[in-house]
This record gives structure tokens, C-alpha cells and sequence, in this order.
């Protein structure tokens, strides 16, 4: 599977699942080094798809919720389609492969 979509559908995922989220949950969420979530929020944030809004956090520090933008919202959902579709053709070449191994090893 594309690396890119699973990457893209799991970012969407989280930030959906967990606004106010820190870029090392994120990170480490994902098995991502620290810079590449860093990155990749900034990416999500520059196209738009995600608005990154101040709050106070309990510790009385500023801090990050990350918010789905609708355009994001409409990229979340094709990102998904587009994981749905790949997992299932994955999922058929695999059902494939262990109808095809089950037949060979009953004609042994």
C-alpha cells in the first residue's frame, strides 16, 4: 500500500480523534520522528486543512488544538476512500494468494 495515503488517512485520523493533540504524542502516535510531524502538521496547516487555534492549557501555557478545516474535512474523507479502496485490493490479492496456496498444498 502506498505509504503516502496510509501516512495521509492515519494524520487525519488523529488530528480528528485528538484536536489538541502535541506534535511528540503525534510523533510518537505514528511511529514519526518529532521533525517529520512537525512537518507534516505544517504541510496539513499551509494547504489548509488544518487551522492550528491558540489555547491555554491546564499548565497555564499556551498551546495548539488542531482543528480540521472543511476543505480538510472533504480531504479527510477522499483520503480514506482512497485507503478503503487500496486496503481492499490488498485485502483480495491476499484472499487470492491463500486460496491459490491452499489448493497446491492439497494436491500434494
Amino acid at each position: 500500500m502506498s505509504q503516502d495515503i496510509a501516512l495521509k488517512y492515519k494524520l487525519f485520523k488523529f488530528i480528528n480523534d485528538h484536536p489538541e493533540l502535541k506534535q511528540r504524542e503525534l510523533a510518537h502516535s505514528l511511529d514519526l520522528s518529532l521533525g517529520k510531524a512537525n512537518y507534516c502538521l505544517k504541510a496539513l496547516v499551509d494547504k489548509g486543512f488544518v487551522k492550528a487555534d491558540n489555547f491555554k492549557n491546564s499548565k497555564h501555557k499556551v498551546a495548539y488544538a488542531y482543528v480540521l478545516t472543511p476543505k480538510g474535512i472533504e480531504e479527510k474523507i477522499r483520503v480514506t476512500y482512497q485507503f478503503y479502496k487500496r486496503t481492499e485490493v490488498e485485502y483480495e490479492m491476499l484472499r487470492k494468494e491463500i486460496l491459490e496456496l491452499e489448493v497446491s498444498r492439497a494436491g500434494e
